[in-house]
C-alpha cells in the first residue's frame, strides 16, 4: 500500500545544481530512517545520503558538502538538494524509507522506483 515516487531528476551541466524529491504515500504510521541511493552504469548500488526521523544525517565522502539531505515530516517527504555537480554523480537516484504502517507492524524498507540524473560534462 505504501508507495515512494521521486522527482526532480533530469540532465545538468557539470558544475550544476539539482533538486529530487521523494514523497511517501498510503498508509503510513510513522517514517523512521529515510535516504537516497544511487546506481550508476556498470556498478552497484551505493548510499548517496541517509536522515533519521530527529534530523541526524549521514552522507557518503563522494557527496560530503555538495548534497544536503532534508526532510518535511508533515509533507513525508525527503529531498536531496544536489550543488556542483559532476559526471560521475550521473546515476538512477532512488529514495528508501523504513515505515511503520500502523501501531501493531514492525518497520520495513520501502523503495522508489528512481529518477534518472544526467550530468554532462
Amino acid at each position: 500500500q505504501v508507495q515512494l515516487v521521486e522527482s526532480g531528476g533530469g540532465l545538468v551541466q557539470a558544475g550544476g545544481s539539482l533538486r529530487l524529491s521523494c514523497a511517501a504515500s498510503g498508509s503510513i504510521f510513522n517514517i523512521n530512517t529515510m535516504g537516497w541511493y544511487r546506481q550508476a552504469p556498470g556498478k552497484q548500488r551505493e548510499l548517496v545520503a541517509t536522515i533519521t526521523s530527529g534530523g541526524s544525517t549521514n552522507y557518503a565522502d563522494s557527496v560530503k558538502g555538495r548534497f544536503t539531505i532534508s526532510r518535511d515530516n508533515a509533507k513525508n517527504t525527503v529531498y536531496l538538494q544536489m550543488n556542483s555537480l559532476k559526471p560521475d554523480d550521473t546515476a538512477v537516484y532512488y529514495c528508501n524509507a523504513d515505515i511503520r504502517i500502523s501501531i501493531g507492524a514492525l518497520y520495513k524498507v520501502y523503495w522508489g522506483k528512481g529518477t534518472l540524473v544526467t550530468v554532462s560534462s
